[in-house]
């Protein structure tokens, strides 16, 4: 319901590398930028965005777009939704159009939960620092126990949630938020019995919980009372919107910092975040009393390599700094640990120390982990079963570890430190490694192996790959389907369309725009495109084509930042098809013959436009074949049959004749 031109205003100010920076650390190469991909898991990047081109797009899952498709994949969210996003990123006003009732009907669910989170946060917000309650609580809580200025209270959003059981529902209600999704967020709770609202985090403190486009996806409350019977924290509960799970609290405040540094700090709560924030070291991140899991450092991975795990000295820190550290090896990520004095967590030792101070220490205390994990545990291994027990944990954490090199660095060095034969370790790595390859790296080799397949139908020593590749574009055949044919031909258009081939025309040569000889042979045998997005494709190309001329190039962008999502991605994905092969230098040196982009034009659009013609006819021969079976068939609908069947057998002794091969 955007207009076209708000927009056209949205693309033209989207700056896709600006954008998935938000995303994930880009790395310049060449024209170009470079990442691991956000999308899957990678060890070598295969993931580029195209300033130029303004698209990105990933060898590995295949997955590209614009912007606006980047947003909308990073977000799980629809296009509008993305639209917005990107619009409201660079200050251009969207007014939607009129809403019917069935558009409102079919309004977003995610997006009404959003918008109640995001109204909930400055109620808490606003009820904090305008109402006695919240002034003399939270607010003296936040300022004098924790010492947060008001810049950082702004920042991350503090509030507090009035002590009255219903008040933030009823003025929810009042304000037109409906209780479904006061509900849905867990803002709000129903009452057995008389089925009235309560809410969920009355008479706490409350801590917004952003994700990583800085949207508020949850809420954490923390109750000032003394008595042990009530929950220290009460948290948002798992909702469309929010999955724990796939959150790190602070990221949204904390990602450019981690991009500088190459390094994330990650500690355990909410004031601990907060209070290094404060203290001028902003690269920090928790995961708010949960385990690490593997979406979470999928999300950090985006950003950096290089984990720093910042806990209490005591036994209990140790635990925690332990808990989830092998899910981080298996990500091949960098991992040290800094365990502060007993008497300090992370907030109490940030508020103790200046900026400088805490950077110093954490520069001079981090440890490699499983440096860290081998002398723990060889310092409480007092006996040989112990001791074993100690290694078979060593072994089962350097197993992990993706990369060949940096296991067999660990093993040279965990031998060293616990006394024991380096062969003997590497050697019950090696087992266990066996015993641990999970599913990234089956279908790493899967990938791997479709590509070899690949790669044996295109001149085999004469291409190089310029970086990891996925699945690509299969070369036309014989046994092509429709859609492929369609596809390698809506390709021929959008990338050479204005480029010309050789046909042979009454004994001679001559050259031909690669467009016009498309449409006109097309065109000669009333061929269309089956309805899609390679028609729409085609389509939005043939009229721009017409209006430009001849031998125009017509823009890419036109495919590229089409309203329709799947149009765009699938453009990018037709323009990015021949990007991963270049020429190799072997064969340059040898002055091997290597087809120029005309010839290969001249021998593979024609060969493609023979090849669907074929295809159309079987599919309509057989339709044609199957009405014969009809009962109550009349004599001239035979006649009409039979004399189509006959047109087509006519085309097919054509295209027989001109390919060379029986059809």
């Amino acid at each position: 319901m955007i207009d076209r031109e708000t927009i056209d205003r949205i693309y033209a100010a989207a700056d896709i590398v600006d954008i998935v920076s938000d995303y994930v650390t880009l790395k310049r190469k060449g024209v170009n930028y470079q990442a691991c991909c956000p999308f899957h898991q990678e060890k070598t990047p295969s993931f580029v965005v195209s300033p130029s081109r303004g698209i990105y797009k990933c060898f590995g899952c295949g997955k590209g777009g614009n912007a606006i498709n980047f947003v909308m994949e990073s977000e799980n969210i629809s296009y509008p939704e993305a639209l917005k996003m990107v619009a409201k990123r660079y200050g251009i006003e969207v007014k939607d159009e009129e809403l019917t009732p069935e558009d409102i009907e079919r309004n977003n669910n995610r997006e009404s939960m959003f918008v109640l989170n995001q109204w909930a946060a400055e109620y808490f917000q606003r009820y904090m620092f305008s109402e006695d309650e919240g002034r003399s609580v939270a607010l003296t809580y936040f300022s004098s126990s924790r010492g947060f200025s008001d810049a950082t209270i702004r920042k991350f959003g503090l509030g507090f949630c009035p002590s009255r059981g219903d008040r933030f529902s009823m003025d929810a209600i009042a304000a037109g938020y409906k209780e479904e999704f006061l509900l849905s967020t867990g803002l709000a709770l129903k009452r057995e019995g008389d089925g009235r609202l309560r809410d969920r985090f009355y008479d706490r403190v409350i801590f917004p919980v952003h994700n990583v486009s800085g949207r508020v996806v949850a809420f954490g409350g923390r109750t000032l009372r003394t008595d042990k019977k009530v929950a220290k924290y009460q948290n948002s509960p798992e909702s469309e919107i929010y999955s724990k799970s796939r959150e790190l609290y602070g990221l949204f405040f904390a990602k450019k910092a981690i991009q500088q540094e190459d390094m994330a700090i990650m500690v355990e709560g909410y004031a601990d975040v907060i209070s290094m924030h404060q203290a001028g070291v902003e690269n920090v991140v928790a995961s708010s009393g949960t385990s690490l899991t593997e979406e979470q450092i999928r999300l950090l991975g985006r950003f950096t390599q290089n984990i720093t795990l910042m806990y209490d000295g005591d036994k209990a820190g140790v635990k925690a700094a332990l808990r989830g550290v092998d899910l981080v090896l298996k990500e091949n990520m960098n991992v040290r640990i800094v365990l502060l004095p007993e008497e300090h967590d992370p907030d109490t030792f940030a508020r103790a120390h200046s900026s400088d101070e805490l950077r110093a220490y954490i520069k001079e205390q981090a440890q490699d982990f499983l440096a860290f994990k081998a002398q723990l545990l060889l310092g409480d291994a007092t006996d040989p079963q112990t001791r074993s027990e100690a290694i078979r944990d060593m072994v089962q954490s350097i197993a992990l570890i993706p990369d060949n090199i940096k296991r067999k660095e660990y093993v040279k060095y965990c031998a060293g430190v616990m006394d024991i034969d380096a062969e003997t370790l590497g050697v019950e790595v090696a087992r266990n490694r066996d015993g641990v390859k999970g599913n990234r790296e089956a279908q790493d080799f899967l990938r791997r192996q479709q590509q070899r397949e690949y790669d044996s139908t295109k001149p085999s020593a004469l291409y190089v790959e310029k970086q990891p590749s996925g699945e690509a574009m299969q070369p036309i055949t014989g046994g092509s389907t429709i859609e492929t044919l369609e596809r390698e031909l809506t390709k021929y258009l959008i990338k050479s369309g204005h480029r010309t081939l050789v046909v042979e025309e009454d004994k001679r040569y001559v050259d031909v725009n690669v467009a016009d000889y498309i449409f006109s042979d097309l065109d000669f045998d009333g061929i269309e495109f089956r309805p899609g997005v390679y028609r729409t494709i085609v389509e939005l190309y043939r009229a721009e084509w017409e209006r430009l001329g001849v031998g125009v190039e017509v823009p890419t962008h036109l495919f590229v930042n089409h309203h329709d999502p799947n149009v765009s991605r699938v453009a990018v994905d037709l323009l990015t098809a021949d990007d991963n092969y270049t020429i190799s230098d072997i064969w340059r040196q040898k002055e091997v013959h290597i087809e120029s982009e005309e010839e290969q034009l001249t021998e593979g659009v024609p060969k493609a436009i023979m090849l669907y013609k074929s295809r159309v006819i079987e599919i309509q021969a057989a339709e044609l074949t199957s009405r014969l079976n009809s009962p109550d068939l009349s004599e001239e609908e035979l006649s009409n049959i039979m004399s189509a069947l006959a047109r087509l057998q006519t085309v097919r002794v054509e295209i027989s004749k001109r390919t060379k091969r029986p059809i």
